[in-house]
C-alpha cells in the first residue's frame, strides 16, 4: 500500500468514525477564530472558548479590539498563558485588520502569514474553515498521528509534515482531515498514555499499531 493509498482510506475510514468533526474553537466571524487561534497556542480549545466570551463582551469587533488598551487585553486573557504576548499579537493584528483590510480578515495564504502571531497553522486553520480553500493544519495532533500511520517519515518539523501531506492528501480533504485527527488523537490515537489501538478503525493499515 503506497502513501497516498493509506491516505485516501485512512480519510475515508476517518469520515464514517467522526462524520461531524470540525473546528473546536468557537467562533461567529473571522475575525474571532483568528484571536482564538493567538490565544490556543499552549492552551485548549476549551479554556479558549471560556475566555474569549469575556473578551468579546467588552470588545465586540475589531474596531473595539484594535483600541484597546493591551494592558486591558492581557487582564482578560490571561488565563490562557503567555498572556502579554498573546495581548501585543492579538492588539497589533486588529490595529492592521481595522487600517489595511477595512476591518476584515485577508483571504490570501500569504496576507495572513504578514500578521502578527500568525504562523502557517493558524492560516491554514483560517483558510480551510473561514473561506473553504485547501488546507491543512499541522497542530500537534496531526504531526503525531500521521507519523504513527506512516503517511510521513519521522518528520516533526510542522512545514515539512505540511509539505508531505500535500502531496497524498486531495486539496478538498485536507481540512476536515486534520479536524478528524484532533478528535481521534484526543479519543483513541493519544498521546500522553498507550494509543488505544483496540478500539482504533485504523489498526489493521497502521504500521506502528501498539507502538
Amino acid at each position: 500500500m503506497t502513501k497516498k493509498q493509506r491516505a485516501l482510506e485512512i480519510i475515508e475510514r476517518l469520515k464514517k468514525e467522526y462524520p461531524d468533526a470540525g473546528c473546536t474553537l468557537d467562533y461567529d466571524q473571522a475575525w474571532k477564530l483568528l484571536v482564538s487561534v493567538r490565544l490556543a497556542a499552549q492552551c485548549t480549545d476549551a479554556r479558549v472558548n471560556v475566555v474569549v466570551e469575556k473578551l468579546y463582551e467588552k470588545y465586540p469587533d475589531v474596531n473595539a479590539l484594535a483600541e484597546a488598551d493591551v494592558d486591558d487585553i492581557e487582564a482578560i486573557v490571561r488565563p490562557c498563558g503567555l498572556g502579554r504576548s498573546k495581548a501585543r499579537d492579538i492588539s497589533a493584528c486588529m490595529k492592521i485588520l481595522k487600517e489595511q483590510y477595512g476591518g476584515n480578515v485577508p483571504t490570501e495564504f500569504d496576507e495572513l502569514l504578514k500578521l502578527p502571531g500568525v504562523g502557517r497553522k493558524s492560516a491554514n486553520l483560517i483558510m480551510g474553515d473561514v473561506f473553504g480553500k485547501p488546507a491543512i493544519v499541522t497542530d500537534t495532533h496531526c504531526i503525531r498521528l500521521v507519523n504513527r500511520m506512516g503517511l510521513v517519515d519521522n518528520l516533526k518539523e510542522p512545514k515539512k509534515v505540511e509539505m508531505a501531506l500535500w502531496k497524498i492528501i486531495p486539496p478538498e480533504e485536507g481540512s476536515d482531515f486534520c479536524h478528524r485527527l484532533v478528535y481521534h488523537g484526543r479519543e483513541v490515537c493519544t498521546a500522553r498514555t498507550r494509543p488505544f489501538c483496540d478500539r482504533c478503525c485504523l489498526a489493521d493499515i497502521c504500521p506502528k499499531n501498539g507502538v
